[in-house]
Protein backbone atom coordinates (compact mmCIF):
# COMPACT_ATOMS: atom_id res chain seq x y z
CA UNK A 1 0.00 0.00 0.00
CA UNK A 2 1.46 3.40 -0.99
CA UNK A 3 1.74 6.45 1.22
CA UNK A 4 -1.18 8.21 -0.47
CA UNK A 5 -3.50 5.31 0.35
CA UNK A 6 -2.34 5.27 3.95
CA UNK A 7 -2.90 9.00 4.31
CA UNK A 8 -6.31 8.76 2.66
CA UNK A 9 -7.33 5.92 4.98
CA UNK A 10 -6.20 7.83 8.04
CA UNK A 11 -8.18 10.89 6.97
CA UNK A 12 -11.32 8.80 6.37
CA UNK A 13 -10.98 7.13 9.77
CA UNK A 14 -10.54 10.51 11.41
CA UNK A 15 -13.70 11.82 9.78
CA UNK A 16 -15.73 8.78 10.94
CA UNK A 17 -14.51 9.11 14.54
CA UNK A 18 -15.25 12.84 14.51
CA UNK A 19 -18.81 12.25 13.30
CA UNK A 20 -19.45 9.59 15.97
CA UNK A 21 -18.10 11.83 18.72
CA UNK A 22 -20.23 14.70 17.48
CA UNK A 23 -23.37 12.55 17.52
CA UNK A 24 -22.59 11.41 21.07
CA UNK A 25 -21.95 15.01 22.19
CA UNK A 26 -25.20 16.23 20.66
CA UNK A 27 -27.20 13.45 22.35
CA UNK A 28 -25.49 13.98 25.71
CA UNK A 29 -26.07 17.73 25.54
CA UNK A 30 -29.73 17.18 24.74
CA UNK A 31 -30.22 14.68 27.57
CA UNK A 32 -28.51 16.96 30.09
CA UNK A 33 -30.88 19.76 29.11
CA UNK A 34 -33.91 17.55 29.82
CA UNK A 35 -33.21 17.35 33.55
CA UNK A 36 -34.66 20.78 34.22
CA UNK A 37 -36.95 20.81 31.18
CA UNK A 38 -40.67 21.44 31.47
CA UNK A 39 -41.00 21.96 27.71
CA UNK A 40 -44.11 20.46 26.13
CA UNK A 41 -43.01 20.83 22.50
CA UNK A 42 -42.77 17.56 20.60
CA UNK A 43 -39.90 17.12 18.14
CA UNK A 44 -40.11 15.73 14.64
CA UNK A 45 -37.56 13.44 13.04
CA UNK A 46 -35.16 15.30 10.73
CA UNK A 47 -35.00 14.21 7.10
CA UNK A 48 -32.64 11.28 6.72
CA UNK A 49 -32.57 10.56 10.47
CA UNK A 50 -31.86 6.84 10.98
CA UNK A 51 -34.59 4.81 12.62
CA UNK A 52 -34.55 1.93 15.05
CA UNK A 53 -37.34 -0.67 15.02
CA UNK A 54 -40.16 -0.18 17.51
CA UNK A 55 -40.71 -3.92 17.68
CA UNK A 56 -40.73 -5.59 21.08
CA UNK A 57 -37.29 -6.94 22.16
CA UNK A 58 -36.74 -10.64 21.54
CA UNK A 59 -34.63 -11.31 24.65
CA UNK A 60 -33.87 -9.84 28.09
CA UNK A 61 -30.51 -8.67 26.72
CA UNK A 62 -32.20 -6.72 23.95
CA UNK A 63 -34.78 -5.46 26.43
CA UNK A 64 -32.09 -4.07 28.72
CA UNK A 65 -30.51 -2.24 25.79
CA UNK A 66 -33.86 -0.70 24.82
CA UNK A 67 -35.52 0.00 28.16
CA UNK A 68 -32.35 1.25 29.84
CA UNK A 69 -31.25 3.26 26.81
CA UNK A 70 -31.23 6.39 28.96
CA UNK A 71 -29.30 4.70 31.77
CA UNK A 72 -29.61 2.55 34.89
CA UNK A 73 -30.78 5.13 37.48
CA UNK A 74 -29.40 3.37 40.56
CA UNK A 75 -26.78 1.10 38.95
CA UNK A 76 -28.96 -1.87 39.86
CA UNK A 77 -27.32 -5.27 39.53
CA UNK A 78 -27.76 -8.93 40.44
CA UNK A 79 -25.35 -8.51 43.37
CA UNK A 80 -27.37 -5.90 45.30
CA UNK A 81 -30.33 -7.33 47.30
CA UNK A 82 -31.99 -3.94 47.76
CA UNK A 83 -31.13 -2.74 44.27
CA UNK A 84 -31.65 -6.02 42.44
CA UNK A 85 -31.89 -5.81 38.66
CA UNK A 86 -34.62 -7.89 37.01
CA UNK A 87 -35.13 -7.79 33.23
CA UNK A 88 -37.57 -9.65 31.02
CA UNK A 89 -38.58 -9.01 27.42
CA UNK A 90 -41.11 -6.41 28.48
CA UNK A 91 -39.56 -4.18 31.16
CA UNK A 92 -36.63 -3.79 33.53
CA UNK A 93 -36.78 -2.98 37.23
CA UNK A 94 -34.79 -2.56 40.42
CA UNK A 95 -36.25 -4.62 43.28
CA UNK A 96 -35.78 -3.96 46.99
CA UNK A 97 -35.66 -7.20 48.99
CA UNK A 98 -36.09 -5.57 52.41
CA UNK A 99 -38.97 -3.32 51.35
CA UNK A 100 -40.53 -6.06 49.18
CA UNK A 101 -41.34 -3.59 46.40
CA UNK A 102 -39.61 -2.31 43.26
CA UNK A 103 -37.51 0.84 43.55
CA UNK A 104 -38.15 1.73 39.92
CA UNK A 105 -39.10 0.23 36.57
CA UNK A 106 -38.14 1.16 33.01
CA UNK A 107 -39.92 0.40 29.76
CA UNK A 108 -40.90 1.82 26.39
CA UNK A 109 -44.32 2.21 24.84
CA UNK A 110 -44.30 1.81 21.07
CA UNK A 111 -46.93 0.83 18.49
CA UNK A 112 -45.76 -2.81 18.65
CA UNK A 113 -46.22 -2.98 22.42
CA UNK A 114 -49.76 -1.61 22.71
CA UNK A 115 -52.70 -3.58 21.37
CA UNK A 116 -56.10 -5.04 22.21
CA UNK A 117 -55.27 -8.12 24.27
CA UNK A 118 -57.44 -8.27 27.41
CA UNK A 119 -56.29 -8.88 30.96
CA UNK A 120 -55.34 -12.55 31.40
CA UNK A 121 -57.74 -14.85 33.24
CA UNK A 122 -57.90 -16.26 35.86
CA UNK A 123 -56.39 -13.79 38.35
CA UNK A 124 -52.92 -13.12 36.90
CA UNK A 125 -51.26 -11.66 40.03
CA UNK A 126 -48.51 -14.04 41.19
CA UNK A 127 -45.10 -14.23 42.94
CA UNK A 128 -41.94 -13.74 40.91
CA UNK A 129 -39.94 -16.96 40.87
CA UNK A 130 -36.89 -15.21 39.42
CA UNK A 131 -35.96 -13.97 42.89
CA UNK A 132 -33.28 -15.91 44.79
CA UNK A 133 -34.75 -18.93 46.57
CA UNK A 134 -33.74 -17.66 50.00
CA UNK A 135 -35.82 -14.48 49.60
CA UNK A 136 -39.40 -14.17 50.74
CA UNK A 137 -41.77 -13.95 47.79
CA UNK A 138 -44.64 -11.52 48.13
CA UNK A 139 -47.98 -13.05 47.13
CA UNK A 140 -51.24 -11.37 46.09
CA UNK A 141 -52.77 -12.24 49.47
CA UNK A 142 -50.17 -10.07 51.23
CA UNK A 143 -52.18 -7.07 49.99
CA UNK A 144 -55.61 -8.52 50.81
CA UNK A 145 -57.57 -6.40 53.28
CA UNK A 146 -54.80 -3.80 53.50
CA UNK A 147 -56.75 -0.90 52.04
CA UNK A 148 -54.14 -0.51 49.29
CA UNK A 149 -54.23 -1.48 45.63
CA UNK A 150 -51.59 -3.68 44.06
CA UNK A 151 -50.31 -0.79 41.96
CA UNK A 152 -48.38 -1.59 38.78
CA UNK A 153 -45.23 0.36 38.02
CA UNK A 154 -45.22 -0.97 34.45
CA UNK A 155 -48.93 -0.83 33.51
CA UNK A 156 -50.57 -3.90 32.02
CA UNK A 157 -52.19 -1.75 29.30
CA UNK A 158 -48.72 -0.63 28.17
CA UNK A 159 -48.06 -4.28 27.31
CA UNK A 160 -51.40 -5.09 25.70
CA UNK A 161 -49.68 -5.99 22.43
CA UNK A 162 -49.25 -9.59 23.61
CA UNK A 163 -50.71 -11.96 26.18
CA UNK A 164 -47.26 -12.80 27.54
CA UNK A 165 -46.26 -9.15 27.85
CA UNK A 166 -49.40 -8.25 29.73
CA UNK A 167 -49.06 -11.32 31.95
CA UNK A 168 -45.53 -10.35 33.00
CA UNK A 169 -46.77 -7.03 34.41
CA UNK A 170 -48.77 -8.92 37.05
CA UNK A 171 -45.67 -10.29 38.77
CA UNK A 172 -45.63 -9.06 42.37
CA UNK A 173 -42.15 -7.60 41.89
CA UNK A 174 -43.87 -4.99 39.68
CA UNK A 175 -46.32 -3.96 42.43
CA UNK A 176 -46.27 -1.28 45.11
CA UNK A 177 -49.02 -0.43 47.61
CA UNK A 178 -50.99 2.48 46.14
CA UNK A 179 -54.09 4.13 47.50
CA UNK A 180 -57.08 3.46 45.31
CA UNK A 181 -57.45 7.19 44.73
CA UNK A 182 -53.91 7.48 43.35
CA UNK A 183 -53.98 4.25 41.36
CA UNK A 184 -57.34 4.91 39.71
CA UNK A 185 -57.03 8.69 39.66
CA UNK A 186 -54.15 10.87 38.42
CA UNK A 187 -51.75 7.91 38.05
CA UNK A 188 -54.15 6.09 35.71
CA UNK A 189 -54.93 9.31 33.83
CA UNK A 190 -51.25 9.87 33.09
CA UNK A 191 -50.81 6.26 31.96
CA UNK A 192 -53.69 6.66 29.51
CA UNK A 193 -52.37 9.99 28.25
CA UNK A 194 -48.93 8.56 27.49
CA UNK A 195 -50.52 5.77 25.45
CA UNK A 196 -52.36 8.35 23.35
CA UNK A 197 -48.98 9.84 22.41
CA UNK A 198 -48.03 6.51 20.84
CA UNK A 199 -51.09 6.69 18.57
CA UNK A 200 -49.81 10.08 17.37
CA UNK A 201 -46.55 8.69 15.99
CA UNK A 202 -44.31 8.58 19.05
CA UNK A 203 -42.32 6.18 21.18
CA UNK A 204 -42.37 6.96 24.89
CA UNK A 205 -39.46 5.90 27.12
CA UNK A 206 -40.53 5.72 30.76
CA UNK A 207 -38.96 5.42 34.18
CA UNK A 208 -41.30 5.14 37.17
CA UNK A 209 -40.67 4.47 40.83
CA UNK A 210 -41.37 5.23 44.45
CA UNK A 211 -39.66 6.72 47.48
CA UNK A 212 -40.30 7.33 51.15
CA UNK A 213 -42.01 5.00 53.61
CA UNK A 214 -45.25 5.34 55.56
CA UNK A 215 -45.48 2.05 57.40
CA UNK A 216 -45.84 -1.46 56.01
CA UNK A 217 -48.65 -3.66 54.79
CA UNK A 218 -48.95 -6.60 57.21
CA UNK A 219 -45.43 -5.82 58.46
CA UNK A 220 -44.08 -7.03 55.12
CA UNK A 221 -44.53 -4.59 52.25
CA UNK A 222 -43.25 -1.01 52.48
CA UNK A 223 -45.85 1.69 51.74
CA UNK A 224 -44.24 4.50 49.72
CA UNK A 225 -45.05 8.13 50.42
CA UNK A 226 -44.62 9.12 46.76
CA UNK A 227 -44.85 7.70 43.25
CA UNK A 228 -42.91 9.39 40.43
CA UNK A 229 -42.63 9.02 36.68
CA UNK A 230 -40.42 10.43 33.92
CA UNK A 231 -41.41 10.04 30.25
CA UNK A 232 -39.35 11.05 27.22
CA UNK A 233 -41.36 11.42 24.01
CA UNK A 234 -39.65 10.89 20.64
CA UNK A 235 -40.89 10.22 17.10
CA UNK A 236 -41.40 6.51 16.48
CA UNK A 237 -38.11 4.76 15.77
CA UNK A 238 -35.86 7.67 16.73
CA UNK A 239 -32.45 6.85 18.27
CA UNK A 240 -31.57 8.47 21.57
CA UNK A 241 -28.90 10.67 20.01
CA UNK A 242 -31.74 12.53 18.28
CA UNK A 243 -32.70 13.90 21.72
CA UNK A 244 -32.16 17.62 22.14
CA UNK A 245 -33.27 20.51 24.34
CA UNK A 246 -36.61 20.66 22.52
CA UNK A 247 -37.49 17.02 23.21
CA UNK A 248 -40.64 16.66 25.22
CA UNK A 249 -40.16 15.34 28.74
CA UNK A 250 -42.90 14.76 31.30
CA UNK A 251 -42.00 14.39 34.97
CA UNK A 252 -44.47 13.94 37.82
CA UNK A 253 -44.23 13.30 41.56
CA UNK A 254 -47.53 12.22 43.15
CA UNK A 255 -48.34 11.71 46.83
CA UNK A 256 -49.58 8.23 47.75
CA UNK A 257 -52.60 9.53 49.63
CA UNK A 258 -56.39 9.37 49.60
CA UNK A 259 -58.63 12.17 48.42
CA UNK A 260 -57.02 12.75 45.00
CA UNK A 261 -59.19 10.52 42.82
CA UNK A 262 -60.44 13.42 40.70
CA UNK A 263 -57.13 15.29 40.55
CA UNK A 264 -55.56 16.05 37.17
CA UNK A 265 -52.14 14.45 36.69
CA UNK A 266 -50.71 17.77 35.52
CA UNK A 267 -51.11 19.17 39.03
CA UNK A 268 -48.13 17.01 40.03
CA UNK A 269 -45.71 18.03 37.27
CA UNK A 270 -42.14 18.64 38.34
CA UNK A 271 -38.63 18.37 36.84
CA UNK A 272 -36.33 15.41 36.38
CA UNK A 273 -33.76 17.20 38.50
CA UNK A 274 -36.22 17.49 41.39
CA UNK A 275 -37.02 13.78 41.23
CA UNK A 276 -33.29 13.03 41.24
CA UNK A 277 -32.92 15.12 44.39
CA UNK A 278 -35.83 13.32 46.06
CA UNK A 279 -34.64 9.82 45.17
CA UNK A 280 -30.86 10.02 44.83
CA UNK A 281 -31.11 8.46 41.36
CA UNK A 282 -29.28 9.55 38.23
CA UNK A 283 -31.99 9.69 35.60
CA UNK A 284 -31.39 10.08 31.86
CA UNK A 285 -27.69 9.53 32.49
CA UNK A 286 -26.70 8.03 29.10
Amino acid sequence: MNNKALVGGAIALGIIVSVLLFCFWIGKKGIDSLRGNTNTTEITRPDGQPQIPSTAPASPEQAAAVYLAFGNPSNASASEPNNYLLVNNYFALSYNRDKAIPNWAAWRISPAEVGDFPRPEPDPFRPDNRLPKSWKRITPSDYTGSGFDRGHLTPSADRSGSIEGMSQTFLMTNMTPQTGDLNRGPWAKLEAYLRTLVTRGNDVYIYAGVYGENGKVKNKVSIPTNDWKVAVVVPTGSPIYAINENTRVIAVDMPNVRGILRADWQVYRTTVRQIEQNTGYNLLSN
